[in-house]
């Protein structure tokens, strides 16, 4: 088993293999393609992208990295001046390989292992798209008007106008909304008691009863006290003497009648007897 074992042996030597990585690098820095078979193209492919990464830094001790590994110094120049400047802003994957077929004599796996050339265009990223379901709760819940600015641009208000002057019209605002339901009440009143009127009158049960309504709601009148009269003694006498002038009177009265009736009775028996006759 294979575990944590990364790369291959290729069949040779470690120093042997190291040589060969060396000198197939530096070939493919200066050539930008090379062509091998297809594991030792995909060893190949790790090793140099490692470096680029490396020249991609600019320092000098990346440039001491590289040229520990990359003996010629026209290749180091080029890595860190064209190919770093190349590379710049992709995130990886510098080279591509590209499978050719089989190689006569040993039917071995061919393939070119070459440096990417083209410029690196970053793809769009693609708006997430909303699930149905919250469109539909979207659409379905009204809009809700909670900003300032919206209540600010249903008054007319502008950004310009001083927070004293919004103040102001908000306050008219709500004296005119509390005066129109005043007076549509007052309105209204009228109208219901004109219908009340005609009900009761069309109606002679609901007229007595409105009129026990108006009997128990008027006040008992009470009696009035009597004033005190803060008069002198000397008024007071000649009340006393009226009254007995007023007594006298009443027997008087009742003769009179008496005597009416007496006399109609005469007349009654005068008339009564001549008819006898």
């Amino acid at each position: 088993m294979r575990h944590k074992r990364v790369g291959r042996k290729l069949g040779v030597t470690t120093k042997h293999r190291r040589a060969m990585f060396r000198n197939m690098v530096t070939d493919l820095f200066r050539h930008e393609r090379i062509k091998t078979t297809d594991t030792r193209a995909k060893e190949l492919r790790r090793v140099a992208e490692k470096y680029i990464t490396i020249a991609k830094k600019g320092t000098l001790s990346a440039r001491r990295a590289a040229a520990a590994f990359v003996k010629d110094k026209e290749v180091i120049q080029k890595l860190f001046d064209e190919l770093a400047a190349r590379f710049k802003d992709r995130p990886g994957g510098y080279t591509r390989i590209v499978k050719l077929g089989v190689r006569t004599g040993d039917n071995a796996p061919i393939s070119l292992i070459e440096l990417i050339q083209e410029e690196y265009k970053p793809k769009k990223k693609r708006p997430k798209r909303a699930r149905k379901k919250k469109a539909q709760t979207a659409a379905a819940e009204p809009e809700t008007k909670s900003t300032k600015k919206e209540s600010a641009e249903e008054l007319g208000l502008s950004e310009s106008e001083k927070p004293e002057e919004v103040e102001d019209k908000t306050e008219t605002a709500e004296q005119e909304a509390s005066e129109q339901p005043t007076a549509e009440a007052n309105a209204q009143e009228p109208e219901t008691e004109e219908v009340e009127a005609k009900a009761q009158a069309n109606d002679p049960q609901e007229q007595e009863e409105s009129k026990e309504a108006e009997a128990k709601s008027e006040p008992e009148e009470q009696p009035a006290e009597p004033e005190l009269a803060e008069e002198p003694q000397e008024t007071a006498e000649p009340q006393a003497k009226a009254e007995p002038e007023e007594e006298v009177s009443e027997p008087e009265a009742e003769a009179d009648t008496q005597s009416e009736d007496s006399a109609e009775d005469d007349k009654a028996e005068q008339e009564s007897s001549d008819k006898k006759e």
